[in-house]
């Protein structure tokens, strides 16, 4: 007879309410590994508002890169930048979008930045505690401007969310971040975070970017841009060539 191999988990990982006895949920685990298998997406905070940044993984020369999305305008002063599984992502940015209309119509305002990324982060955590469920294989950049200031968060497939000066989600996520402990200050220009934006994608490969695969957006007090190929491609060939 073969030996039967143990599962992972050992049994905790087949449901999501149940808690292993050391304390974890392995399926909110698993899900952030899902999210480590992504394409890598950053966010940082300039003067004026926030850019987000990300490189499209075009498997083959087949592929429309303009049929993969991973930047998304929420609202004219938010935006979402998504890693992971790409389906799950859709569904947080249609119910994003919603959380947003319904504030305009009960209140006649624009959602505060923080409060959106409250309620999408207590829509993901409600999928780690009810059975017949899984989590959000996804985490989210949100990056926004309102009344009080320019806002940059970070969620994970938990719930969980933290406020950034910049950030960075997907499988070059620790890459990013180190650039961005090393370079990033305050009240810099668009043209400089977009830079450095980029210059922290390229980090996290750890190669030239695809002119063709790389997408920007910015939001800042003139409301959500997405910048167009041509202007995508000059702030590329301004970068110094990486080095040997």
């Amino acid at each position: 007879m073969g030996i039967r191999m143990q599962p992972s988990g050992r049994g905790y990982d087949h449901g999501i309410t149940t808690f292993s006895p050391d304390g974890r949920l392995f399926q909110v685990e698993y899900a952030r590994e899902s999210v480590k298998r992504g394409t890598t997406t950053a966010g940082l905070k300039f003067k004026d508002g926030i850019i987000l940044v990300c490189d499209k993984r075009i498997a083959s020369r087949l592929i429309i890169p303009e049929s993969i999305e991973k930047l998304f305008k929420i609202d004219d002063h938010i935006g979402f930048a998504t890693s992971g599984l790409v389906a799950d992502g859709r569904q947080l940015v249609d119910r994003a979008r919603v959380e947003c209309q319904v504030n305009q119509i009960t209140y006649n305002d624009k959602i505060p930045v923080d409060i959106l990324a409250k309620k999408i982060c207590d829509f993901k955590q409600s999928f780690t505690q009810y059975g017949g469920s899984r989590p959000f294989g996804t985490a989210l950049l949100i990056g926004g401007v309102d009344h009080n200031g320019v806002h940059l968060f970070e969620t994970d497939p938990s719930g969980a969310y933290q406020s950034y000066h910049a950030g960075a989600i997907g499988s070059g996520r620790n890459a990013a971040i180190e650039h961005f402990e090393n370079k990033w200050k305050e009240n810099m220009t668009k043209n400089a975070a977009i830079k450095m934006g980029l210059e922290a994608l390229r980090v996290s490969l750890d190669a030239e970017l695809n002119t063709e695969a790389v997408e920007i957006s910015i939001i800042d007090s003139t409301g959500f841009e997405t910048l167009g190929r041509d202007e995508i491609k000059s702030y590329l060939a301004k970068l110094k060539p990486l080095e040997e």
